[in-house]
């Protein structure tokens, strides 16, 4: 793998059998070209945060990868349209979301791609899970930030 980066996805669903999704996105995610899994979370489960549908089940996970952000990004937009993921409005309930929260140190602002995703530590979904994998990147006060967020864990 040339110039491998770290990169920290963010992994969730909320429609049809949730924690069977994101378990297979996770092992889908393990088998993309040029790319390691490094840490996988727990799963955790939370109801949703500015929408609506059934709770969410959700993990984060890191990986090594030689992929661009962009060419990521389209893996990633791949294995969510093979689970079936419809995008009918903004925050709509799903069989599966990818997000790309960072990517090494890069600053990505594009219309279809920001990183680090702009809301990653305002979501305790994401902010608790990176940090049982990776506690360097999360200080008290983001962990304080998202403390009144319900969020529980789902397995070991």
């Amino acid at each position: 793998m040339r110039n491998p980066v770290l990169a920290t996805l963010g992994v969730g669903a909320n429609l049809g059998d949730p924690r069977t999704a994101v378990r297979k996105a996770i092992a889908d995610l393990a088998r993309l070209p040029d790319t390691d899994m490094v840490g996988i979370s727990s799963l955790y489960g939370s109801a949703p945060l500015d929408a609506d549908g059934p709770d969410y089940v959700n993990a984060v996970v890191q990986v090594r990868t030689a992929l661009s952000p962009d060419a990521l990004l389209a893996a990633l937009q791949a294995i969510e349209q093979k689970a079936g993921r419809e995008r009918p409005y903004w925050n709509a309930p799903r069989t599966l979301d990818l997000d790309i929260l960072l990517y090494g140190a890069a600053r990505v602002d594009h219309e279809h791609l920001q990183i680090p995703h702009p809301r990653m530590w305002q979501r305790a979904f994401v902010v608790v899970p990176l940090a049982e994998i990776a506690p360097d990147l999360v200080n008290p006060a983001q962990m304080q930030a998202v403390s009144g967020q319900a969020l529980h864990r789902l397995d070991g």
